[in-house]
């Protein structure tokens, strides 16, 4: 049995937190020992696997700062994982054979002092999500650029969420002479199907009693442009006779956690721009649920709406294509890849209209709707399986074992 370390940094439930809490899901199920070292982890913000003591998890850190006076949270970021990386080399009575780390690869040389093989996944270069700024910003971010790029490219095995993040990738760290492997994410499809749906009223409260139900589900953060969703109800009342304008609704679920204020800030900007589009009434506001409950809403739920320009793959997507819902989504980015347009869902311009219009036929047509939930459901479980993604998983961590050996 061979043991893998995962070092993440905060492990809230993010699609990132997800993707790695399914790794070593797939890897546990493939008799490999699995423990997390990271440097938060709120019982009350987090996915089951890691709560329940399925997976092992180990704090460190937690005392560290994640801001100095609300500015430098990269540069924090970097300290609290470099301290994660120390403890696993010099402190911990843990012995890993491959460690697989991500999002913030600064960790990635102390780990290699040690002679861990590393495994490092890439969602997106952490350079291009820093907001611009002054221009001492940008003079802050000059050594924390190169040393992003330096000790990602120190890893044994560099592995992306999508072509687009490849391309991404390789136009971002020109000095690196590497192509990542694109390991796309998947889902537990397991607790898909053995999770029982909440009741409708425990879920939802909405009074009408046969409801067409929009969802949206991602972290309250501006980049997810969630005022599209809004924008484009408001649109859709204009296009629907009023029998049915009655009958639809729009979920806002968000990934909310106290400690980040732009989380709570844009919470509060999306319900008042709801109020003055005058669609409050149609709109209901969810903050970080728990499993069941998401599993639930998509249960209840009649189409998807993803609103991110250009996200890097987005796991939301597969959780609904598997749930039989179609994905309404922007046409830009990792949703190209997993949805396809007028099969699975549709791909529509950045624009309220354009989302309004295709919001308009699965409102209309019931029958397109379930045609659409159907196909998807083949698609996720054709190119995006658990089973593929855990064998693929499998024999990267069996490569990097045998090369170990070969090593030592």
């Amino acid at each position: 049995m061979a043991s893998v370390v995962f070092l993440h940094p905060d492990l809230g439930i993010g699609g990132a937190e997800r993707l790695v809490v399914d790794a070593a899901l797939a890897l546990q199920k493939k008799g490999q020992y699995v423990h997390f070292i990271t440097s938060h982890h709120d019982p009350g913000h987090c996915f089951t696997e890691t709560r329940d003591g399925t997976i092992p998890v180990t704090v460190v850190g937690d005392w560290l700062p994640r801001n100095i006076f609300g500015r430098f949270y990269a540069l924090c970021a970097y300290i609290r994982m470099i301290y994660a990386a120390l403890y696993i080399a010099l402190f911990s009575d843990l012995k890993p054979d491959i460690i697989f780390c991500d999002l913030v690869s600064v960790c990635v040389p102390i780990l290699k002092l040690r002679g861990y093989k590393v495994i490092f996944y890439c969602h997106f270069p952490d350079q291009l999500l820093s907001q611009p700024g002054s221009r001492l910003k940008a003079l802050y971010r000059v050594p924390l650029n190169w040393m992003e790029e330096i000790t990602t490219g120190k890893a044994d095995k560099i592995l992306v969420n999508s072509n687009f993040t490849s391309s991404v990738f390789k136009a971002t760290f020109k000095r690196l002479c590497v192509t990542p492997d694109v390991l796309y994410p998947s889902i537990n499809t397991a607790f898909f199907d053995q999770t029982k749906p909440l009741p409708f009223t425990e879920v939802l409260q909405i009074s009408s009693s046969d409801p067409f139900i929009f969802l949206s589900i991602n972290r309250y953060e501006r980049k997810k442009n969630l005022e599209l969703a809004l924008e484009a109800l408001k649109e859709l009342q204009s296009l629907l006779d009023d029998a049915e304008w009655k009958r639809v609704y729009l979920v806002i679920v968000g990934g909310y956690d106290t400690r980040v204020v732009e989380n709570v800030d844009y919470c509060e900007e999306l319900k008042d721009h709801a109020d003055k589009l005058g669609i409050a009434d149609k709109m209901t506001f969810m903050k970080s649920p728990s499993d069941i409950m998401k599993c639930s809403l998509l249960s209840y739920a009649h189409c998807l709406l993803y609103t991110p320009e250009n996200e890097h793959f987005g796991i939301v997507p597969l959780e609904a294509m598997y749930a039989r819902k179609p994905v309404i989504a922007v046409n830009s980015g990792g949703p190209k890849e997993s949805i396809l347009n007028n099969v699975t869902g549709f791909l529509c311009e950045n624009t309220s209209k354009a989302f309004a219009l295709a919001m308009q036929k699965c409102v209309e047509n019931r029958g397109l709707c379930k045609k659409l939930g159907e196909a998807g459901r083949k698609r996720v479980e054709d190119k995006f399986s658990f089973t593929a993604f855990s064998d693929e998983l499998a024999d990267i961590v069996d490569n990097l074992l045998k090369e170990k050996k070969k090593d030592s």
